[in-house]
């Protein structure tokens, strides 16, 4: 994701983040997308976490994007978070 123009570059296509966000949180939200939940935790990351779900930190904002918290990589502790188990099933929503 590009965090200065607010766009995500996927297999060559830059998408509008919004677009990305609105796309990933409604499919999480009508179960279209399986989902693991759990409170953040004081000085935990989504970069962190999407590395050890992912096998990269740079998927952090679908994190973000399924638990409706917006673009930032830093939120608070307590932060109810959904995040998707299949990242395949992420990518067919945006691409």
């Amino acid at each position: 994701m590009n965090r200065y123009a607010r766009s995500v570059l996927l297999e060559g296509k830059y998408l509008s983040a919004s677009d990305v966000e609105r796309r990933i949180y409604t499919a999480v939200n009508n179960n279209a997308v399986r989902v693991q939940r759990r409170v953040l935790k004081e000085g935990e990351r989504l970069d962190i976490i999407a590395g050890k779900a992912y096998g990269s930190g740079a998927y952090w904002w679908i994190i973000a994007a399924a638990s409706g918290i917006g673009w930032s990589p830093q939120i608070p502790a307590g932060t109810m978070l959904r995040i998707p188990v299949d990242l395949n099933e992420v990518m067919k929503l945006v691409v």
